[in-house]
This record gives C-alpha cells, structure tokens and sequence, in this order.
C-alpha cells in the first residue's frame, strides 16, 4: 500500500468513526437506548455519550493524521465524506431490514 492509499484509508475510516457518533450522541441527548460495544443493545444514554465522543476524537485523530499540509482541503476530504456516507447508507439500510436499534410498529395486516 502506497503513502497516498494509506492517507485515504485514514480518512475514510475517520469518516465512518464521525458519522458512527452522530447516531449516539443523538441517543444520548435524546435518552434513548442505542446498541454499543460497551453495554450491549439495551446501552442507555450514558454508555451511547461515551462511544459516540470516542467515536469522534478517533475520528478527528486520524482525519488530523490523513490531512495533507496547507490551509486547503486535498482529496482526503473526499475519503472523508465516502466513509461518512457509506456508514450511513449501512445504518439506513441495517436499521430498515435488520431493526437492530429501532422498535418496530405492530403490523395492521395480522388481523
């Protein structure tokens, strides 16, 4: 892997740790339940404040790292923000198939 690929890498996987907080910091402040690594699926507020600010100091640690010299943005910004939507199209996706941190509505057609 060549210096460049390895500068996107960081990029994008700092991408996917900031978009990954956004979803638990937001449980966070809403008191709501959230599945972390830290307590499992019923993770309460607490436990989702933790991992969503670890989540992004990991991901402005290495975007720090992958972000090339000057005062403008080079094309670790675009690994950046394909990490950031990859992540969220798999959480939109996951969420809607798998249910894995919603509830569910009861289903009408069961009469």
């Amino acid at each position: 892997m060549g210096p460049r690929r390895g500068v996107d890498l960081r990029a994008f996987v700092a991408g996917v740790l900031a978009a990954n907080s956004l979803g638990h910091l937001a449980t966070a402040a809403a008191g709501k339940e959230h599945l972390t690594p830290l307590a499992g699926r019923r993770s309460g507020p607490v436990a989702n404040a933790a991992w969503g600010l670890l989540n992004l100091a990991g991901g402005a640690a290495l975007l720090r790292g992958a972000a090339r010299p000057g005062r403008r943005w080079g094309p670790e910004l675009d690994a950046f923000g394909a990490g950031a939507a990859v992540f969220a199209a798999w959480m939109a996706v996951s969420n809607r198939l798998l249910g894995t941190n919603v509830d569910r509505p009861p289903d009408r057609r069961r009469r």
